[in-house]
């Protein structure tokens, strides 16, 4: 008999126990896997920012935030949000998880009734999101020692 494995659920981060999930597995990820400094992956924008966590029956594996700019990006109008610190433990990878995540993220930004989302995409990861609809912008520029890519979304 076998056992199947737990499914996902992704939820949002609703105390200060489950945004220290999500921390732990950006550690993990950005700060051990990429060499990231912890001082370039926490910012101001983990107080305020809307987290979510991908749950494998109590286990996180995966999380992501979304956060309100400022001011639309250029050429832009209207409310436009961030996401990023996307992440996924290895062990789940390749399970969907990420695209799980995004979509959360995405049904938050239109329930926020904004109207954009823009992201600072690894080139690694740039195949991805372009499947989930993000265009290019601009040229590629180095973000944490990574060469990135803008990408942006009308919602």
């Amino acid at each position: 008999m076998s056992v199947s494995p737990a499914p996902i659920t992704i939820v949002p981060v609703q105390n200060e126990g489950e945004l220290f999930q999500a921390l732990a597995i950006r550690e993990v990820v950005f700060i051990e896997e990429q060499s990231v400094p912890e001082s370039l992956e926490r910012d101001a924008e983990d107080a305020t920012a809307f987290h979510v966590l991908a749950m494998k029956g109590k286990h996180a594996v995966g999380t992501g935030r979304l956060w309100q700019l400022p001011a639309p990006p250029p050429g832009a109008q209207g409310a436009w949000g961030r996401i990023g610190r996307m992440a996924v433990l290895s062990s789940d990878r390749k399970a969907g998880v990420g695209a799980r995540l995004l979509e959360a993220l995405e049904a938050e930004a239109r329930r926020r009734r904004l109207d954009g989302i823009l992201l600072h995409a690894q080139l690694s990861a740039m195949e991805f999101y372009k499947r989930h609809g993000y265009e290019a912008s601009g040229a590629v520029f180095e973000e944490a020692g990574m060469p990135h890519l803008e990408m942006k979304k009308l919602l």
